[in-house]
């Protein structure tokens, strides 16, 4: 598919319906750094640097979603999304793996394979005990997958049917597919169950970009009705994907029975990016109903700014994007804006996208707790080391500017790149920019079905930095089908780059201080004919000074010394919403607030009003909502159908489409999280889904425990002194009564050079928080590092842990298993420690468990 024939939003649509499997394609990714580290390839399997050892992985290639849950004759099956020909995401088809306890798992043969007409996107999978399909015999009932089945020619997403007699281990795809077809391009991921009062089949299905869930019925799984919509509701940020409906009995009263609507978003989810949101309410066998959760009102305080005059006041403008003073709600080409209060806001749309500009306030002493205002317009986050204007490019050597008509001494192999430079924008492409003089390599010649490389002269690193523009496709070096500059020393990738998925170049640069000396040559590389499968670099050189990228953000940015300590951005929506800053930290000093669009592409404006101190954070929709896990990886969750004793067992792949193809693994790409039991529990007077890791994952455990009790800790941090309390792949138990600490909890995989990867509790703000910003390999992608956090209230005046570490992850269970955070880190495989912490006061860590786990394949 073509990245560049159609108008942005509508293409965003467009990547959506091919690209998407309960998720955005590459499209939702940004540039892979530089410095992202190489994965041990050449490691035994399961014993690579980050090979998760109890979360199940295939032993290579590319997975995400689950799929086709379903227990049978004493197995569970664990379908997937999965790519048979590489570990970067395409060619969708069905991996399988099977286990009889949920923990440890064995990998079977490809179950459903794409073929030349479509790719097997996610679904779900049912025993038909009474053979109303006819696909089996009443003594030997077929196990049926429906699945969405995504036709290549046409990018219709429609439910499809295939079997097995054989416990799931052939399958025959059924011909009279499909079974359910509307001729939408965004109707996905079917979740299949027998629903007994009515003796049929309900399916649960996404109409992802209108944010609605619709419920069929069918009696022998091939002639559907419908029977109800539910939505739009709750979280709407992103497409809504993977959906699942069950029942379960609040606080184990059988006689009080509700139902579950999970429902996967992306992005728009807690963290950033993709998550698992949830409903719960009643369904009556036709219509799903919610509970009514009443109406927000944000914490009073004393509003600074609500941009109600006729100007700016004494906050100043730079460039054209705001104007001369506050909208009045939406601009000249602008969708409806709402959701800001009283007359006026602050909306960067002054002539559409393609103005840029700040709108900062005076200089203020912080002397409140928190700043609530709200946000909307385009998902461009600050990215730190970025500049407001792109100045001169740096001294130095330039290696090739291409101007003059021709590549010169540089070779070139395919027709990716022509007979020569491109000039500028090429036939059908969006507008091309940022390159510097008249010329630039582009490879978008006859679209992206065009591959090549295109090779430098040898040439010495007698400089610190090599500088080079770069736009295009997000298809890193390493990835099946790269779209990539290469840095080749000895014949091996030493460095390498690729785009953003945007036809803007921006600065990219390699510290070669260590290839000091040394031959060399650029290699650029478009392996890719899929969406965004081009490349555009110009102005490669020399130099001893880095060139910093030039900011891309539509943001508001809380500055402090200079320096942008917090940013909130918006989420592609016209409608504002709240959110906060945490101003704690910088009490007493000197800051200044700035709204900034430095952004000229499709949602390139922000939008901004009501800025309020106060002393408690005001809450966004996606905060009020709620989430199964509010972490940056848990996303397609869905459960399994017909396990044993009435149990509602749960998976995610534990990974996030805001970075999901750049995580530095190989030759896997992908795990799935730790299956939960899920139950319905009433907290703090409201019913609650609660997961907590499955029972038998105990039976990885090593006998005896490291223990610790009665640890009191006070404005430090401290390894746990007891023996063997460290390790790769740890399962830790921990309770704290709060004394007067703001902050405490425990630092796991801690290591040389600040490595540590924090599980605290903030006691002010009420909340559970993990922070993976120095966890190791953080830098792959600018939205990796950063702090989850999930609201959590002591009980008693204590806060209970539950933490799972894997080589690669980590996953928390706080309270009662209300407040859950999966997150994956990429630490050195020797940092292994443990540490107990207090910020600004004492705890005590009442008592300490911590096994070692096994490997589900010993």
């Amino acid at each position: 598919m073509s990245s560049a024939r159609v108008p942005r939003r509508a293409r965003t649509r467009m990547i959506a319906a091919v690209a998407t499997v309960c998720a955005l394609s590459a499209g939702a990714l940004s540039a892979t750094p530089l410095s992202a580290p190489a994965a041990a390839a050449d490691d035994p399997p399961y014993t690579e640097t980050y090979r998760p050892q109890f979360h199940f992985t295939p032993q290579k290639n590319w997975m995400n979603d689950p799929n086709g849950l379903v227990y049978y004759e004493g197995e569970y099956h664990l379908f997937y999304q999965y790519n048979p020909n590489g570990n970067s995401w395409g060619d969708m088809s069905w991996g399988h793996a099977v286990s009889k306890d949920l923990v440890h798992w064995k990998e079977l043969p490809l179950a459903l394979s794409h073929d030349d007409t479509e790719m097997v996107f996610s679904g779900s999978a049912v025993v038909d005990r009474n053979n109303s399909t006819g696909f089996g015999t009443r003594k030997n009932p077929p196990m049926v997958a429906i699945y969405t089945s995504h036709n290549k020619s046409t990018g219709v997403q429609a439910q499809a049917l295939a079997y097995s007699t054989d416990r799931g281990r052939t399958w025959t795809k059924y011909d009279g597919n499909p079974v359910l077809d509307i001729g939408s391009r965004e109707f996905r991921d079917p979740k299949v169950q027998w629903y007994e009062p009515t003796k049929s089949w309900l399916m649960t299905v996404s109409l992802s970009t209108e944010h609605k869930v619709r419920f069929y019925s069918s009696k022998n799984l091939k002639d559907w009705d419908l029977l109800s919509e539910f939505g739009p509701a709750g979280a709407t940020g992103g497409v809504w994907e993977c959906p699942d409906l069950f029942p379960l009995a609040v606080d184990g009263d059988k006689s009080r029975i509700k139902w579950v609507l999970v429902v996967n978003i992306n992005p728009g989810g807690i963290a950033g990016g993709s998550a698992a949101q949830y409903f719960v309410g009643d369904f009556d066998g036709k219509k799903f109903t919610a509970d009514d959760k009443g109406t927000y009102t944000p914490p009073a305080g004393t509003v600074t700014q609500d941009f109600e005059g006729t100007d700016f006041g004494t906050w100043t403008t730079t460039g054209t994007a705001f104007g001369a003073g506050p909208a009045a709600g939406a601009l000249d080409g602008q969708g409806t804006v709402d959701g800001f209060d009283g007359k006026g806001l602050a909306n960067s749309f002054h002539a559409g996208d393609g103005t840029t500009g700040t709108l900062t306030s005076p200089e203020f002493t912080v002397d409140s707790r928190y700043l609530n205002f709200k946000v909307g317009g385009g998902r461009h986050p600050h990215e730190p080391g970025t500049v407001m204007e792109q100045g001169p490019p740096p001294e130095g050597t330039v290696l090739a500017d291409f101007e003059g008509g021709t590549y010169g001494d540089w070779t070139t192999t395919g027709d990716a790149f022509g007979s020569a430079p491109a000039t500028g924008t090429l036939p059908d492409q969006q507008e091309v920019s940022g390159f510097l003089g008249s010329g630039l390599v582009d490879t978008y010649r006859n679209g992206d079905s065009t591959t090549g490389t295109l090779t430098s002269p040898e040439f010495t690193v007698d400089k610190k930095h090599i500088n080079l523009l770069i736009g295009g496709g997000h298809h890193p070096a390493g990835s099946a089908d790269p779209t990539a500059v290469e840095l080749l020393v000895d014949g091996q990738v030493a460095r390498s780059a690729t785009g953003q998925d945007a036809e803007a170049l921006n600065w990219a640069s390699w510290d070669v201080s260590d290839l000091a000396g040394k031959k060399a040559r650029i290699r650029i590389v478009d392996d890719n004919t899929g969406g965004w499968g081009h490349l555009n670099v110009d102005h490669i050189m020399l130099s001893d000074t880095e060139a910093r990228p030039v900011s891309r953000e539509t943001s508001v940015n809380l500055v402090v010394d200079g320096q942008v300590v917090r940013s909130a951005t918006g989420s592609n929506s016209e409608t504002l919403d709240w959110a906060s800053f945490d101003l704690r930290p910088y009490a007493g000093k000197k800051a200044r607030l700035q709204i900034v669009d430095m952004n000229t592409a499709g949602w390139g404006h922000i939008l901004a009003d009501r800025f309020t101190t106060a002393d408690a954070p005001a809450r966004s929709v996606p905060q009020r909502a709620d989430w199964a896990d509010y972490g940056k990886d848990y996303y397609a969750a869905v459960s399994w159908e017909n396990a044993p004793g009435g149990k509602r067992y749960m998976i995610g792949w534990m990974n996030n489409w805001d970075y999901g193809g750049a995580v530095p693994t190989s030759p896997w790409r992908g795990a799935q999280s730790v299956p939960r039991e899920m139950a319905l529990r009433t907290v703090d007077g409201r019913t609650r889904l609660t997961s907590a890791p499955v029972d038998s994952l105990e039976s990885l455990r090593h006998k005896s425990p490291a223990t610790a009790t009665g640890v009191t800790v006070t404005s430090t941090s401290k390894p746990l002194t007891v023996p063997a309390a460290r390790g790769r792949a740890l399962d830790i138990e921990a309770t704290f009564s709060l004394e007067d600490a703001e902050r405490f909890g425990l630092k796991v995989r801690t290591g040389a050079g600040g490595e540590e990867t924090v599980i605290g509790y903030d006691t002010t703000a009420q909340e559970l928080y993990v922070d993976r910003t120095h966890s190791g390999a953080v830098d792959f992608n600018s939205t990796f590092p950063g702090v989850q956090t999930a609201p959590l209230k002591a009980k008693n005046g204590k806060v209970r842990l539950r933490i799972l570490v894997d080589w690669s992850s980590v996953e928390v269970f706080g309270g009662s298993g209300e407040a859950v955070i999966t997150d994956q880190v990429f630490p050195d495989p020797a940092a292994q420690g443990v540490q107990v912490f207090a910020e600004n006061g004492s705890v005590r860590l009442d008592r300490a468990r911590v096994w070692h786990l096994d490997s589900y394949r010993d």
